[in-house]
């Protein structure tokens, strides 16, 4: 009799959605409030805020609070770009005892209050953003980090002047380089001319 496996009990998914007011880089076109009531409205949401500035101290300390104020067990801010915050949410939420990939970060100045007039449109397109996070955010699992050992060698495949050069600069970096050439001599094309431009000297 083939065994089935035991579910284990999902945990409540309990979202808190930061739509930041970045100023006015975002508040300025994007209409903060009503995407911020939007997000109360979505699976999983628990609370839903609208901060001046998401990424400064008070704003980093107003998602610690509320992680451990609601039990929120997911954060989504919806503020600038990723490459900019990304980490700094991260270790806020870290810092609140959560696993620091329980964070999803929606682009709503670059994709959309500095790309887009005013308008409706607009602030269905960063809804549709922020929905998107709140429903990516819902299915993150843990994430730890790990080491792994690396052999500090390089493979340089090809021996013509661009190999031969990457297997040089490699090298006075300090790695074990191999450089692979499939013919009887390195060099390639430029081991066949007899002279090169401008200086007319020896290719070799």
């Amino acid at each position: 009799m083939k065994k089935q496996k035991v579910m284990e009990p999902q945990e409540e998914i309990r979202i808190g959605v930061y739509v930041c007011q970045c100023g006015s880089n975002i508040a300025g076109t994007v209409d903060t409030e009503a995407v911020r009531a939007f997000a109360e409205t979505l699976p999983g949401v628990a609370l839903a805020g609208s901060p001046k500035y998401s990424c400064s101290d008070a704003g980093q300390g107003q998602i610690m609070n509320d992680i451990k104020e609601h039990n929120l067990n997911r954060v989504v801010v919806a503020a600038c770009s990723p490459r900019m915050h990304e980490p700094t949410f991260r270790r806020a939420v870290e810092l609140a005892g959560l696993n620091p990939y329980y964070f999803e970060m929606a682009n709503i100045r670059e994709h959309a209050s500095w790309i887009h007039e005013p308008g409706e449109a607009m602030n269905q397109k960063v809804k549709d953003l922020v929905s998107a996070a709140v429903r990516r955010v819902a299915r993150h699992r843990e994430l730890f980090p790990r080491q792994s050992p690396v052999t500090p060698a390089v493979l340089v495949v090809g021996g013509g002047i661009a190999g031969i050069q990457a297997a040089l600069d490699a090298a006075d970096s300090g790695y074990q380089v191999y450089l692979v050439e499939r013919e009887p001599s390195i060099g390639g094309h430029m081991a066949q001319l007899d002279k090169t431009f401008p200086t007319l000297d020896c290719s070799t």
